[in-house]
């Protein structure tokens, strides 16, 4: 079996999107039941020098369509970055999966080869990598982060959820043993 980019990326993308949306109304639920400002947990971070829940949220997404538009040849949409409440961020999320789910798998025909460039011109460097190397080593590793991180502000501040919600789309996956 091959396997395409776009089935590393997409269907990997789309259900870690829906997770983090199930996670952020699990925060709202969270919010709502201890009669708390869910704008707390919006602007909540996990250390100080790390971005708010709101960034993680919003960095995901741009990674998940940001590498999906440079793996297809595509230009990929332009978000404002303005969302400041928990439902807001589930719909930029909502936006993200939109797009995701409208890009057919041929556009990433030959996309592991694709040369793609990431200039850093405040420090007069560029990387520069294939489809599959920026794929595997600079867009699945940032998106988890921000995913993961996101996830982490909302349990440290004590929304009740766990791996399950983290990982709710491997439920498909589950069977009864076979007893022997």
């Amino acid at each position: 079996m091959k396997v395409s980019i776009y089935a590393i990326a997409i269907e990997t993308y789309v259900p870690m999107l829906r997770s983090l949306s199930h996670v952020l109304e699990q925060g709202a639920e969270y919010a709502r039941a201890k009669k708390s400002d869910a704008a707390d947990l919006v602007n909540a971070r996990l250390a100080p020098d790390m971005y708010t829940l709101a960034r993680q949220v919003q960095m995901a997404c741009d990674q998940a369509t940001d590498s999906t538009a440079r793996l297809s040849g595509q230009d990929a949409p332009q978000f404002e970055d303005n969302e400041k409440t928990l439902e807001e961020l589930k719909a930029r999320i909502s936006k993200t999966l939109k797009y995701l789910e409208s890009i057919r798998a041929d556009t990433f025909d030959g996309a592991e080869d694709r040369k793609i460039t990431i200039p850093i011109p405040e420090n007069n460097i560029e990387f520069e990598m294939n489809g599959l190397e920026y794929l595997r080593d600079w867009a699945m590793p940032h998106f988890y982060f921000h995913v993961v991180t996101a996830y982490g502000i909302l349990r440290h501040h004590g929304v009740n959820i766990g791996k399950r919600d983290y990982m709710n789309q491997v439920a498909k996956y589950i069977r009864p043993l076979n007893p022997a």
